[in-house]
């Protein structure tokens, strides 16, 4: 840059940094300044809606963007909520959504949900009742599902509503049945072939296995290295939480290998969400409409390379005290009588846990709240000229406006995330928890599967991993995204940076490393982990990890949602109803056969408003908008760059993730990898760059595929 350039340059970032000046910040304004979550509640209107502070060493979080609102009246560290319809949230001036997002986005979905869903359900859901009678019910709600006449709250609705939001929000076009909702992809193939529901391939322990490699969670499934499995909590605070999952529950299911042979061979996983919600169970089972178990569930690797469960172990603390550990019980597979439908009950219950888990850690915490402080300091240290700034923006394109818009109607008190997953009020409290064993580096693809155990480390691999499942679609597909972004990242720094020395002495690229752990992810500034940011390798790893996590991190785990867990059986959000008991009335529901069983399935999962609500948020957020701007893509790219070396580069990069798409649709059309389709004929898409599609047709809506630049939905 011409030495005359570089005041301006400095001025430019002075302006985007801010000063001492308290705020609220209009509209026009263009300041990145830091501050912890703060506006959750809204503790002038009384203790329930008081929430904690997220951000400090009580309750450590990732830093957002600072709006400057006053504080509230009656706590002076909290600061003061917009009017709930209000979605004018201030982000600096560059973050706001363009036009198109705005009104495919906000003009009617969202805002939609917000001003009639909630308030207007809320006033009359006690007063209709609260249950579906029957799988019918709930398939009624759908395009091409039965008709569901006897649904009262259905009937409500559609009386309340205006139809111009029904139009925005839950149906697709149907003008004659308004709340018709487009059919999820889990339950697209049998609803086409009219098969019983009873008979539908989501109910499947073939499914059910198979989304832990290939569903909208598939982050979570670690192998087993020890058995029983073994609790880090606390024995001094809680006592022996040692899994109660012996060898007599699973011997005889392992193929004729013994448990110990089973793990030495690495064929035993675990889907672990006992230790993460034991400590919140009896504050979270006070709350009105749960009945939640910690679960543990213990799935073997078939010959095949498919996945089977073995056991479900749910886990209530213990009447006496957390100190005493906890009320254990073992569930193994049954198909038939009461036995299939206990089974069938258990597999639920631990959903219900990995569906929270989804929606709070891997989806919310580990994608959005994680990246905003990176495109925070990154705007207030690396000016619009620096290399890296040009790298990583397009990566945080639309992540503050989203994340604000969260805070307003989705994570806040009282909002439509407290109401429709369990953990309720103690949700990002929670989360929080998390983020303390949050690593940078574990962000990593190749380092979060060697982690969890699924890979080992393999030099030989372009990848540096070679994976323990060789047919885990997530993983499969990541990899070679991940590869791509790292090999793209690696030749645009070349481009810039011949040696090590370069990193040390440029100036705002140290600024920029120094801010992100001090100030943006500043209640973790003394881990050791941080990278030093002293050659180019570690800047290169650190952006690639950062866009990793921005594209297709965030769309494994949000375009999925609607696919998978719109029909809610699915991937319920909640348990209402401990598991019958024999001798009690539920249980002798479970006798009397499939129709009596179905409903005491319902009547135990997430219920029918929260169903309704549920589903209608995530099909708008698993919608791509018509804006989008996909991996291996330029919203404006003669804009982006005029550097010819990082031009061809980029250019590369996109050739390379469209052989990656026609990779995968080569994999999904392979009957060996069972993994890929499953019993619901559903092909895993969600790691599908959509690079090729230049002109936006194939990619607008609900399409389960295309990574996006950013977190930006």
């Amino acid at each position: 840059m011409p030495a005359a350039l570089v005041p301006y340059r400095q001025d430019e970032l002075k302006i985007l940094r801010g000063d001492d000046t308290p705020g609220p910040y209009k509209e026009h304004d263009r300041v990145y300044r830091y501050d912890y979550y703060n506006d959750l509640g809204d503790p002038d209107k009384g203790e329930d809606n008081a929430r904690p502070i997220l951000g400090g060493s009580q309750h450590p979080y990732p830093r957002r963007c600072r709006t400057g609102r006053h504080p509230t009246e009656k706590d002076p560290n909290s600061e003061s909520r917009l009017f709930l319809l209000n979605l004018n949230i201030y982000v600096p001036r560059d973050e706001r959504f363009g036009h198109l997002k705005m009104s495919d986005f906000l003009g009617y979905s969202l805002k939609a949900i917000v001003e009639a869903v909630l308030p207007t359900l809320g006033t009359f859901v006690d007063d209709t009742p609260k249950e579906f009678d029957s799988f019918e019910d709930i398939l009624g709600l759908y395009e091409l599902g039965p008709e569901a006449p006897n649904n009262p709250l259905v009937a409500e609705v559609r009386k309340r509503i205006p139809s111009e939001f029904l139009r925005s929000i839950l149906p697709n076009g149907s003008h004659d049945h308004p709340l018709k909702m487009p059919l999820p992809n889990i339950i697209k193939s049998d609803v086409l072939k009219k098969a019983p529901e009873f008979k539908f391939g989501w109910r499947t322990d073939e499914e059910f296995a198979r989304e832990t490699l290939a569903g909208v969670n598939p982050v979570i499934i670690k192998r087993l290295t020890e058995f029983p499995a073994k609790s880090t909590l606390d024995p001094s605070q809680y006592g022996d939480h040692t899994s109660k999952i012996t060898e007599a529950h699973i011997q005889h299911n392992l193929e004729g290998l013994s448990v110990q042979n089973a793990l030495k061979n690495n064929r035993l996983f675990i889907l672990d969400h006992h230790d993460s919600f034991m400590p919140y169970l009896n504050k979270i089972n006070k709350l009105e409409g749960n009945f939640i178990y910690a679960s543990r569930t213990l799935l073997f690797l078939k010959d095949d390379g498919t996945l089977k469960p073995l056991a479900i172990e749910l886990s209530l603390p213990h009447p006496d005290g957390l100190q005493h550990g906890a009320v254990s019980k073992v569930y193994t597979p049954a198909h038939t009588g009461v036995e299939g439908h206990i089974w069938q009950l258990a597999k639920a219950y631990a959903c219900v846990n990995d569906s929270a888990w989804h929606q709070l850690i891997s989806h919310w915490l580990n994608t959005h709240a994680v990246i905003e402080p990176f495109a925070i300091a990154t705007n207030r240290q690396l000016s619009v000229v620096h290399p890296v700034h040009k790298l990583l923006s397009p990566h945080y394109r639309d992540t503050l406006n989203i994340n604000a818009l969260a805070r307003q109607t989705l994570i806040n008190a009282g909002g439509i995330f407290e109401r429709t997953v369990f953990p309720g009020k103690y949700a990002l409290e929670m989360s929080s928890d998390v983020y303390k064993s949050w690593n940078f580096n574990e962000q990593a693809l190749p380092a979060d599967l060697v982690k969890r155990g699924v890979a080992v480390p393999d030099q030989s691999s372009p990848y540096g991993v070679r994976l323990l499942i060789k047919d885990y679609p997530y993983a499969v597909d990541g990899l070679v995204i991940w590869w791509a972004i790292e090999r793209w990242v690696k030749e645009y720094l070349d481009v810039y940076y011949s040696n090590d020395g370069e990193v040390q002495r440029d100036v705002e690229l140290q600024a920029w490393w120094k801010e992100v752990r001090e100030e943006a992810h500043g209640d973790l500034k003394d881990r050791d982990w941080w990278p030093r940011m002293d050659t180019v390798q570690q800047l290169a790893r650190s952006c690639t990890t950062i866009i990793w996590v921005a594209s297709a991190l965030h769309a494994a785990v949000n375009f999925g949602q609607y696919p998978y867990a719109g029909y809610l059986p699915n991937r319920p959000t909640v348990s209402r109803r401990p598991m019958p008991e024999p001798g009690s009335d539920e249980y002798k529901k479970l006798e009397a056969g499939q129709k009596e069983a179905d409903k005491v399935f319902i009547r135990t999962i997430t219920s029918q408003f929260q169903t309704i609500l549920g589903i209608s948020l995530i099909e708008i957020l698993s919608k791509h908008s018509s804006d989008e701007v996909y991996l291996g893509q330029r919203d404006e790219p003669e804009r982006w760059t005029s550097d010819a070396k990082a031009l061809d580069a980029f250019k590369r990069f996109g050739s390379r993730l469209v052989e990656i798409e026609n990779r995968i649709k080569t994999m999904n059309d392979n009957p060996t990898l069972k993994n890929r389709k499953g019993p619901v004929e559903m092909p895993y898409m969600l790691l599908y760059p959509n690079t090729s599609d230049v002109t936006g047709e194939k990619g607008e809506g609900l399409t389960a595929m295309g990574i996006p630049n950013s977190i930006s939905i």
